[in-house]
């Protein structure tokens, strides 16, 4: 046989090996020399739904879950299954746009006009996550107090976390006007009032994603220069589209971009890597046997698929059993548990 480029790439390169001939379960298509984590260093997480599964699994598995802004002990704000969900309490963040917005509200960068939204109740919510204190605040001061304490922190994990895991959600989100503050949700879903004169729908291009999450690592990386990132798509499809179509075609679009996104940041910055949650799930190979009745929730089976390939590459056993395993009936139990502000918008 002729020699030629492809004649002796390894056998993950070949879709004939490397996907359509092994089962469901043995399917692995992270990189071999992919990122390794130790038990000492301070790993965050942040982003959509699905970033709190990753969460939960660093702790079970006895990483060094990183924690700058634990929640308050009162359980009528809190409940014990949500104490560790998220490294600072900014709640879901779903769009790079909000990420990145987020740096910069926490380093005095920018500072959005938007202050406070009022519920049904009377109680007040912080606009940029309106669902992490359930029971509200009593006045819009109150809501002031609480953010500023909570930047304090979110800048703190930024400027003593090792590795951030960051999972990449949704394309389409919200806008105030005014200053292009990026929000989780529009007012009126869980709380505010909806006025289409001051808010705008956006649904963002793959290029300017990459621009937000190289301004994201370059920003993270002038407040901690060895500061690491690892960067996933959500395999959850949306739930609802304002765009004018269906919402498959929305969601086919959305992951791709994300996807296109996370790719070139990876090539355009050093310590940026990419691990394949969605392709994981979403694969041929799985032929939907990862999602739940909903074809949206993903299951048990679909969760410890991912998190073991997850934690065999953290250990740097990419080719070896994972030497500590999760209890993967509680990880199940717990999923049901998993704090979703997207899903308001289809209540």
């Amino acid at each position: 046989m002729a020699d030629h480029p492809y004649a002796r790439l390894p056998a993950e390169r070949y879709w004939r090996k490397a996907v359509a001939g092994v089962p469901p379960f043995a399917l692995d298509p992270t990189r071999p020399d992919a990122f390794q984590l130790t038990r000492t260093e301070k790993i965050a997480t942040a982003g959509s739904c699905f970033a709190q599964e990753v969460a939960r699994v660093l702790q079970d598995s006895g990483y060094h879950y990183h924690v700058a802004e634990p929640p308050p002990a009162r359980a009528e704000t809190a409940s014990p299954e949500a104490g560790t969900l998220f490294s600072a309490r900014y709640g879901n963040i779903y769009t790079t746009r909000h990420l990145v917005q987020l740096l910069d509200r926490a380093r005095g960068r920018f500072r959005p006009a938007l202050s406070h939204w009022q519920r049904p109740d009377g109680r007040f919510v912080d606009p940029f996550r309106p669902t992490v204190e359930p029971s509200g605040y009593g006045s819009p001061a109150e809501v002031e107090a609480a953010r500023e304490m909570h930047l304090a922190c979110v800048r703190d994990l930024f400027e003593t976390l090792d590795t951030f895991v960051f999972t990449l959600g949704l394309t389409e989100g919200w806008t105030d006007r005014l200053d292009g503050a990026a929000l989780p949700v529009p007012p009126g879903v869980v709380a505010g009032d909806w006025d289409r004169d001051r808010y705008a729908f956006v649904n963002a291009t793959a290029s300017s994603m990459t621009d937000d999450l190289v301004r994201f690592v370059d920003g993270l990386r002038e407040l901690n220069p060895p500061s690491r990132v690892i960067l996933t798509v959500s395999p959850v499809p949306m739930v609802a589209t304002m765009e004018d179509r269906h919402v498959m075609v929305s969601n086919a679009y959305s992951k791709s971009a994300l996807r296109v996104a996370a790719e070139e940041v990876c090539r355009a910055r050093p310590e940026v890597f990419y691990f394949p949650s969605f392709e994981i799930i979403t694969s041929p190979v799985a032929g939907g046997r990862y999602f739940r009745d909903d074809l949206r929730s993903v299951n048990e089976a679909g969760i410890r698929h991912v998190m073991r390939l997850f934690l065999r590459h953290a250990g740097g056993e990419a080719h070896g059993p994972v030497a500590t395993s999760p209890d993967w009936t509680r990880e199940a139990a717990q999923t049901s548990q998993v704090i979703c502000d997207e899903e308001a918008l289809d209540s």
